[in-house]
């Protein structure tokens, strides 16, 4: 668990921007992190789906999708601060400005529908079974911008769907987000960016960025300093959670959307058989140095201390 990764591409110790270019970000100081890895989830979400096309060309048909049955609810911390929430239960969803409550925030539309909803600014997040999640920024008149294949591009939204469904995630993150038109420029100044030049592991940094202008969300965004101040929290029903730790916020996005790319049933399996090794091991331990009788019992939340790839990963490129 953690910060695996399942293929790594574009390995790089060129030196990438840590200064947000709309000069919106007001920290002081670079951080700059040393582990470069280009996600290319996009480029196995082409090859799951074996359609052969580039954007625009015909999709395959899809199974039925519901949301609750295939997606994982969890929580994102940065420290004691809830930054990101996927929660089923209305308490947990902080309402859209002008709505009355969080209903359907999670629902999803056809790319057809979705132009009937999507205002400039906004986020759309493709999703479909045993595949990543896709992001694009609505910029108007029908069109997104999007990573796609190590590159930003234009598209048309249905286009850009691939045949999937989609939901607006602007309630997903809870930081304060720019102005629709800042986000609109950012999405749009980047159009054409692409390979070695690219400061975002995948499509939902690169959108999430655009909206909120947070350079955690970009390639060395943080400095990792052994310090694990991100915590992934998921939710494993019965009021059982499961809890992660990650140096940044990039490493825990990637990871999240692992969970996302395998599906609910696969990350509750693949905890569960971990937290049952944990408690034989602690079962095992128990008996061979029993505690003192008077001796306090700590909860028994699991805290897995990630192992930051910046630590583990000085590959030059070729």
């Amino acid at each position: 668990m953690g910060n695996q990764v399942e293929k790594l591409t574009h390995l790089n110790y060129k030196e990438v921007p840590t200064a947000d270019p709309t000069g919106m970000d007001r920290d002081e100081g670079p951080r700059i992190g040393v582990s470069y890895i280009f996600s290319n989830d996009d480029d196995e979400l082409e090859q799951q789906q074996d359609s052969g096309h580039d954007l625009g060309g015909e999709h395959p048909a899809l199974q039925p999708y519901d949301p609750q049955l295939h997606e994982v609810e969890c929580s994102v911390y940065y420290r004691d601060e809830c930054i990101y929430q996927k929660s089923f239960s209305e308490e947990d969803v902080l309402p859209e400005e002008g709505e009355e409550g969080g209903r359907g925030h999670l629902s999803t539309y056809t790319p057809e529908n979705l132009l009937n909803r999507c205002k400039p600014g906004d986020l759309v997040e493709f999703v479909c079974q045993a595949q990543y999640p896709h992001w694009v920024v609505y910029v108007g008149d029908f069109q997104v911008v999007h990573l796609h294949r190590l590159e930003v591009v234009n598209s048309f939204l249905t286009d850009a769907s691939q045949g999937r469904r989609g939901r607006i995630a602007n309630q997903l993150y809870r930081y304060k987000p720019l102005s629709p038109a800042v986000v609109v420029r950012n999405a749009l100044e980047q159009v054409g960016c692409k390979d070695r030049d690219l400061s975002w592991r995948n499509s939902e940094c690169f959108a999430a960025w655009c909206r909120y202008g947070k350079r955690e969300f970009k390639i060395g965004g943080e400095l990792r300093i052994g310090k694990q101040p991100y915590r992934l929290q998921i939710r494993l029903g019965d009021k059982r959670s499961h809890t992660l730790e990650f140096q940044s916020l990039e490493d825990l996005i990637m990871e999240k959307r692992r969970n996302d790319q395998i599906g609910r049933a696969a990350v509750i399996q693949e905890l569960s058989s971990h937290l049952q090794a944990a408690e034989e091991e602690d079962e095992e331990d128990e008996e061979d140095h029993p505690h003192h009788p008077d001796e306090k019992e700590r909860p028994g939340l699991l805290l897995i201390q990630s192992i930051s790839l910046s630590s583990i990963l000085c590959i030059p490129w070729d």
